[in-house]
């Protein structure tokens, strides 16, 4: 793994933090940017759920790349990476939510994290194509990095693990617990000042 792949990857979970503080320090939040924030952030979150519902647990791995399975199922037979476009729905949203440094802050934001996950991608898609060879290599082609496909993709007889709404609703606890706290802050400052 590249050095910056290594720091992107194991530091994904802090690296939202520096905006989150420049978002609560400039927020300029009204009732219309938390409708229309909520509803961005919402939709991220969602699909973040739906991803980790099938991959479950390993999404939070810190140690370094892996996977048991090549997962293309629920939302990966529509893009390879639903965690980080739900991740960069989940942080747009909330943007435009806070509307700090509107739209300035947003763009920075997206283009930091576009940045993050190609890195933290190329490490990952190394690690896939070792272990899974053609099936993955197959996959790459037929399947966009971050921008879905209309239509699912399938290979007949690949192992996939179960959909498993509780163990996705575990992996995805401190997320969501994140999103509730973000929100009712926001609602917060925009109240008091």
């Amino acid at each position: 793994m590249i050095d910056i792949a290594i720091k992107f990857f194991n530091f994904r979970s802090y690296t939202p933090i520096p905006f989150l503080i420049l978002m609560f320090v400039f927020q300029r939040a009204n009732i219309q940017s938390m409708v229309i924030g909520f509803l961005i952030a919402l939709c991220g979150e969602l699909i973040r759920f739906w991803g980790v519902s099938w991959a479950g647990s390993e999404t939070r791995t810190t140690g370094g790349v892996g996977g048991t399975f090549l997962i293309i199922s629920g939302p990966f037979a529509y893009v390879r990476n639903p965690l980080y476009v739900g991740n960069i729905l989940l942080y747009t949203g909330l943007g435009v939510m806070s509307l700090a440094l509107f739209p300035y802050l947003q763009i920075i934001s997206l283009i930091f994290f576009l940045i993050q996950y190609y890195y933290i991608v190329k490490e990952e898609e190394s690690f896939l194509v070792k272990k899974f060879g053609e099936d993955f290599e197959n996959y790459l082609k037929k399947v966009p990095r971050f921008f879905p496909r209309f239509h699912a993709y399938k290979i007949n007889n690949a192992e996939q693990p179960e959909f498993n709404l509780k163990a996705g609703l575990r992996s995805e606890k401190r997320s969501l617990q994140a999103f509730v706290i973000v929100t009712i802050i926001l609602i917060v400052l925009m109240v008091i000042v």
